[in-house]
């Protein structure tokens, strides 16, 4: 539930619980049916590998291990507190890091104050007063934007993505299941001044197939002469290399759809979308350029049916 390998300790326990309760609240989540089951999964299981007496009952596979029979009562019968106030209560943490932003769904969070960080001087005895720290120096609002990579598989069911930004401040960001290639997601007002931050989402393989969602897309570079004739090509999918017969007259933007080739998700299985692009060659020999202007001729004929 929490992604931990066995024998983690008690701050990766917190860091990925921390991770997952954020993932799967139910105010985080809205339109997540299963966001409510799913966060109460986490909590149970935080609550059972943070008492070491419950975690070795747990790992040595016996009773009390924190299952439902044996915690008949459930914490979360009269609703969910709110996330901020749930965690403080949860792990001690009473020093909440200033929230930066909130923008579309993604939280990003500053770091607290040192605690040995100078403080302004104070009024000294008698009626000497030191001057007031300078205002900081105003910064000009700009956007800001990174690339992140993600595998078929992380774009499918979403990604923690961890950022630190260019003043130090350190962004948390969960993709949404069922991303695509070219999504951009934004971080609104996190940079200095106040811009934006967008991350720009790159889901490709290395055989060129592009993922959207379920639906994979795949471009078929032809020369003029397969497209105007049709032929028989072999394209990669997620599931290995396929034939695919190419109609006779297939013109650029054409799309060929590989029914059930895409991304699967439960019962669901989206198609690969195939697309025609005919290439030119750069330089042509002399008898193929004799053969390009015969063809120009024929196509300017009047006379031709």
């Amino acid at each position: 539930m929490l992604g931990l390998e066995p024998g983690a300790d008690a701050s990766s326990l917190k860091r990925a619980f921390r991770g997952q309760a954020r993932r799967w609240h139910p105010d985080l989540n809205g339109n997540d049916p299963l966001a409510e089951e799913r966060f109460k999964l986490v909590n149970e299981a935080y609550a059972v590998l943070s008492d070491p007496r419950r975690r070795q009952a747990w790992e040595a596979g016996g009773a009390g291990s924190g299952t439902a029979a044996s915690e008949p009562q459930d914490p979360f019968a009269t609703g969910f507190p709110d996330f901020e106030d749930y965690l403080d209560a949860l792990l001690g943490d009473r020093r909440r890091p200033r929230r930066a932003a909130a923008a579309d769904g993604f939280e990003a969070e500053r770091d607290p104050v040192p605690p040995d960080e100078p403080q302004p001087p104070r009024q000294a005895s008698g009626s000497v007063t030191a001057s007031p720290p300078p205002p900081p120096p105003v910064q000009a609002s700009s956007d800001q934007e990174s690339l992140v990579e993600l595998t078929p598989e992380q774009a499918l069911q979403g990604e923690r993505v961890e950022l630190e930004l260019a003043d130090g401040t350190a962004v948390e960001v969960w993709t949404p299941p069922l991303a695509g290639d070219g999504w951009r997601l934004r971080l609104a007002g996190v940079t200095p001044g106040g811009g934006d931050h967008f991350l720009q989402l790159r889901v490709r393989t290395e055989e060129g197939l592009r993922i959207d969602g379920l639906r994979v897309l795949y471009p078929l570079e032809l020369t003029p002469a397969e497209a105007a004739l049709g032929c028989q090509v072999v394209v990669p999918t997620l599931r290995g290399a396929v034939k695919l017969r190419v109609p006779p007259g297939s013109s650029s933007g054409r799309l060929l759809r590989l029914r059930g080739r895409g991304q699967e998700w439960g019962e669901l299985r989206g198609d690969q979308l195939v697309e025609v692009r005919i290439v030119v060659p750069e330089q042509l020999d002399e008898a193929e350029a004799a053969l390009y202007r015969r063809l120009q001729e024929l196509a300017n004929d009047p006379d031709r049916p």
